[in-house]
């Protein structure tokens, strides 16, 4: 058996005076209905915070960004970056080499290879850095395109493809052999 509790009401007298207390209970379609209104708030609110940070993800970290780059036979980094949202762009890109800052550059170098594919609307969207001399042994490089908005003031590291493994040998660079994986 449900039991009925009793809210008691305050009525105001004159005077903002409090008056007696006059008790009457909630009926139960009442506590339904506010049920279904409090469930209804969790949901309105919760569907409002999710589009808050779907709008913030989309904004800071945009989906729109594809590249690719590989440890070449000449002992560099190069591959290409397309801004799909705006894809006659050329993409500012950062090389990280272990975690630590290498270069920047413009992917405008000429990659006919990316538009024949159809990622991108031209050929003009290749990069190639120069490697630094390094310690022998095993190396993952990053490149990174920037993604900047209102007006440059707020900037964004966005991956290129995936992390490039390498490993330096006596006097060469040598793929690392998940080098085919990771395509």
């Amino acid at each position: 058996m449900v039991e009925e509790k009793k809210i008691e009401l305050k009525k105001g007298g004159k005077g903002g005076e409090t008056g007696a207390r006059e008790a009457r209970p909630l009926s139960i379609s009442s506590r339904n209905g506010l049920t279904y209104l409090l469930i209804a708030k969790s949901i309105a609110e919760a569907t409002l915070v999710a589009v808050l940070v779907l709008t913030f993800y989309f904004t800071a970290f945009p989906p729109y960004y594809r590249g690719w780059g590989e440890v070449t036979a000449e002992q560099r980094i190069a591959g290409w970056a397309v801004n799909v949202a705006a894809p006659w762009d050329r993409l500012e890109v950062y090389l990280y080499i272990d975690g630590r800052f290498v270069a920047s550059g413009t992917a405008n170098l000429s990659r006919p290879d990316v538009s024949g594919a159809g990622f991108a609307r031209d050929e003009w969207h290749g990069y190639v850095f120069d490697l630094p001399p390094l310690e022998k042994g095993e190396h993952e490089a990053h490149v990174y395109a920037i993604h900047k908005r209102a007006g440059g003031a707020h900037q964004t590291l966005q991956l290129l493809g995936k992390p490039i493994r390498f490993i330096v040998e006596a006097n060469s660079i040598v793929a690392s052999p998940d080098a085919d994986k990771q395509k």
